[in-house]
């Protein structure tokens, strides 16, 4: 899980490092401390303090996509390998996500509610069948945004 340093917590939350310091003395937002007696706080904590609560069962999230609809058959063939390969690694799929659209687009339902739940933390691993179904370019940038949540 995500943790942050007490300054980075502050410009997270947009308060000050003497506030978060009072409100742990307090007992408002009570800090964790590292074993040389330093504060830190969770992603889960910057959720709850934004009015979020964080889930604790993590999602498995199965995302393929296409590029045009006369590539559907491409799709089902995607979900298929998919399908045999979750199988395979014993993974308990909870959500399937299919859609059709550019890898170039980043304005895709389905892709943008993705990153939102990966933000949010409510993802542990996202299968894909290739690195460009999820996106065309930049791929390396979406998986160390997905492991830094």
């Amino acid at each position: 899980m995500k943790t942050y340093k007490i300054n980075e917590f502050s410009q997270l939350i947009n308060r000050s490092v003497r506030t978060l310091q009072r409100w742990d003395r307090e007992g408002i937002l009570t800090a964790h401390r590292n074993p040389k007696n330093r504060r830190y706080y969770t992603h889960n904590q910057y959720l709850e303090h934004i009015g979020i609560k964080a889930d604790d069962s993590k999602k498995v999230v199965v995302y393929s996509r296409v590029s045009s609809a006369s590539q559907k058959n491409d799709l089902h063939s995607q979900r298929t390998a998919l399908e045999k390969y979750c199988q395979a690694k014993g993974y308990c799929v909870d959500a399937w996500l299919n859609e059709i659209g550019s890898g170039l687009n980043y304005n895709r339902k389905h892709f943008n509610k993705l990153l939102e739940d990966i933000e949010m933390g409510q993802v542990s691993k996202v299968i894909v069948a290739h690195k460009d179904r999820l996106v065309r370019f930049g791929f390396e940038w979406f998986e160390n945004f997905s492991k830094r949540q």
